[in-house]
C-alpha cells in the first residue's frame, strides 16, 4: 500500500498571467486505484477557482465520491490511493497526503450521508469541528453557523440523532464550517432530503461562498439545483470527465439538458420514461 506523502513545496511553475490568480486547487490527470486493482478513476483533470463554486455532476458510480476522497486524503480508510497524476492545492503537492495534514492545509471534506456523532448534542458537535483549533474565536464562528442555520441554535441542546435528515445535513456543513475551510468539499447534500429543504440548503450554500469567501466543490446528482449555485461545472461517466464549462454553458448544452436535467431541446420537461430512454441511447453512443 502507498504511504501518505507529505505536503509538498510549492510549485516552481511559468509565470502567471497578469492579474490572474491560479486555481486554488488543481486535479491532473490523477487515476485512482483500491487494493491496487480496482481502477475507479481515469485520467481525471479538472480545476477549482479562488472564491467560485465548482459543480461535480454524474450518475450514481461515475466516480465523483472517489475525486472527492483523493482530494482529501480519505482514500486511505477505504485501501485506493492516487497511482499517477497530482493534485495541488495552493501550488502545493497533496497527491495521497495525509488527511490530518490536508485538514490543517484548510481543505474539508462533508461526506455523504451527514456522518454527524449521534449521541452528542448539535452544539458539541459544532465544537468538535473546532477541536483542532488554538485561537478565541470559536465562539464567534458559532453564532454564524448559527445565522446560516437557525434550526440548529433550536436544537442546540438536543442530541444530535434526534434532529431531521435536513437538519442533520445543516449540523454536517456546520460542522465543516467551524474548522473555517478555504476549500469545502460538499458530497451529495441533496441526498435523502424534501425538495423544498433541498432548496433552502443550497441557498445557504451560495451565501457561504457569496458572504465568506469560502470555495466550494460539490458532488451533486440534482444537476438542476446544483447548476443553480455554481459558477463552472464538470460532468463525470464512468471515471472520466466528459463534459466542461461554465454553468450557462452547460444548461444550455442539447445533451445536459436531455440527460442531467430531464428537458426537450424546446425547453420543457421530459417525461421519466423519455429520459430513461434517453439515457440508454446515450450509453450506446
Amino acid at each position: 500500500m502507498t504511504q501518505p506523502a507529505t505536503l509538498g513545496a510549492p510549485l516552481a511553475g511559468s509565470p502567471a498571467a497578469p492579474n490572474v490568480a491560479p486555481p486554488l486547487l488543481v486535479v491532473n490527470n490523477i487515476e485512482v486505484v483500491y487494493h491496487d486493482v480496482i481502477l475507479v478513476l481515469k485520467g481525471v483533470s479538472l480545476a477549482v477557482p479562488q472564491g467560485q463554486i465548482v459543480a461535480l455532476l454524474g450518475t450514481n458510480g461515475a466516480g465523483k465520491s472517489t475525486t472527492l476522497k483523493s482530494i482529501s486524503g480519505l482514500l486511505q480508510a477505504e485501501e485506493g490511493h492516487v497511482r499517477h497524476g497530482t493534485i495541488h492545492y495552493q501550488g502545493r503537492d497533496i497527491t495521497n497526503a495525509d488527511p490530518a495534514d490536508i485538514v490543517q492545509a484548510g481543505i474539508v471534506q462533508v461526506l455523504e450521508g451527514r456522518r454527524i456523532f449521534k449521541h452528542l448534542t448539535v452544539e458539541e458537535n459544532l465544537r468538535v469541528g473546532s477541536i483542532t483549533r488554538r485561537d478565541s474565536q470559536v465562539r464567534q464562528d458559532m453564532e454564524l453557523v448559527y445565522q446560516y442555520f437557525p434550526r440548529l441554535y433550536e436544537r442546540r441542546r438536543q442530541l444530535a440523532g434526534y434532529c431531521s435528515g435536513g437538519e442533520q445535513q445543516m449540523l454536517a456543513i456546520g460542522r465543516a464550517l467551524m474548522v473555517r475551510p478555504h476549500l469545502l468539499l460538499l458530497d451529495e447534500p441533496s441526498l435523502g432530503l424534501a425538495p423544498m429543504l433541498v432548496q433552502e440548503i443550497f441557498d445557504i450554500i451560495a451565501r457561504i461562498n457569496a458572504e465568506q469567501g469560502t470555495t466550494i466543490l460539490l458532488v451533486e446528482q440534482n444537476a438542476r439545483v446544483a447548476l443553480g449555485v455554481a459558477h463552472y461545472g464538470y460532468i463525470m461517466e464512468n471515471g472520466r470527465i466528459v463534459q466542461e464549462g461554465p454553468v450557462d454553458q452547460l444548461k444550455n448544452n442539447p445533451d445536459v439538458k436531455e440527460f442531467y436535467l430531464g428537458l426537450t431541446e424546446s425547453g420543457t420537461r421530459k417525461s421519466y420514461r423519455d429520459v430513461k430512454a434517453y439515457r440508454r441511447r446515450k450509453r450506446y453512443m
